[in-house]
């Protein structure tokens, strides 16, 4: 991670770390931008935790960091800072202002009951019974300062585009 993106996002972790210091807790060992750097690394390189190369901390403290900020939102707040930046460098406003609604049909199991089955069993009975599944995502695609984890090629061969039969919807 460069210098300038960890100090944009460092006071997210410092007072994520601030708030559980205290009597009973225990001394810190890790440096948080070797924790972060290590999220990034699995997540670039799709490795199991396990696999984690050993430059950087245990996998199980990696992954009990990333847990805990995953579930009180500390990931998406520094998600949040790097997109805005971005977007502003870009000359955007920092909160996009079209979303792009997308629907698909999931193939459930021939042991769910049928009235679980949703619409898309209604709608298109000769297709694929399952449940439908909605995506929201912005319209001017993913953020290019965060990294993703690269998609499963199509089985078929054909490449789809994401967005086939998707409405787009702007904001007012």
């Amino acid at each position: 991670m460069s210098d300038a993106r960890w100090a944009l996002i460092a006071p997210v972790f410092s007072v994520w770390r601030a708030r559980r210091t205290g009597p009973g807790t225990a001394a810190r060992v890790h440096d948080l931008r070797e924790i972060v750097n290590a999220i990034l690394y699995v997540n670039r390189t799709g490795i199991p935790w396990e696999y984690l190369p050993h430059d950087f901390p245990p996998y199980k403290t990696v992954y009990d960091y990333y847990a805990k900020w995953e579930a009180d939102g500390t990931t998406q707040q520094a998600h949040d800072l790097s997109r805005d930046k971005t977007r502003r460098a870009h000359g955007r406003s920092a909160e996009p202002t079209a979303a792009v609604v997308d629907a698909q049909s999931v193939k459930t199991s021939a042991n769910v009951a049928e009235t679980s089955h949703g619409i898309a069993r209604l709608r298109r009975p000769q297709r694929t019974a399952g449940r439908g599944r909605d995506r929201l995502a912005p319209h001017d695609g993913a953020d290019p300062s965060t990294p993703r984890r690269p998609r499963r090629p199509h089985s078929s061969g054909s490449p789809s585009s994401p967005t086939s039969g998707a409405r787009t919807i702007r904001r007012s």
